[in-house]
């Protein structure tokens, strides 16, 4: 059985920094693109950043370029999302995802494997 776990979220003051794992079992996603995901109360499933199969390449929204990092151990089958200087308005569940590509993507359809997802709330 495939499994995508987050862990990591919790609360956080403004300013402050989380950093969120996903462990993939059941499958190597060593050839898969990852990446993360994240819906805040009352809004859609927004794209937060992406990393290629190999680690190379990575892309950003807007919102958080800058202050969050995308990496990968495919060793451990694990991705990994530090976040710096957090703000209330990064309040969300965070999802992790693993696509059907190499090279990352921001479009959700692409991705067929889903987490539970993880909360992170910043408070102001």
């Amino acid at each position: 059985q495939v499994q995508l776990v987050e862990s990591g979220g919790g609360l956080v003051q403004a300013g402050g920094s989380l950093r969120l794992s996903c462990a993939a079992s059941g499958r190597t996603f060593s050839n898969n693109a990852m990446g993360w995901f994240r819906q805040a109360p009352g809004k859609e499933h927004e794209f937060v950043a992406a990393i290629s199969w190999s680690g190379g390449t990575t892309v950003y929204a807007d919102s958080v370029k800058g202050r969050f990092t995308i990496s990968r151990d495919n060793v451990k089958n694990t991705m990994y999302l530090q976040m710096n200087s957090l703000k209330p308005e990064d309040t969300a569940v965070y999802y992790c995802a693993a696509a059907r590509t190499l090279l990352p993507t921001s479009k959700r359809y692409e991705y067929p494997y889903w987490g539970q997802g993880t909360q992170v709330t910043v408070s102001s």
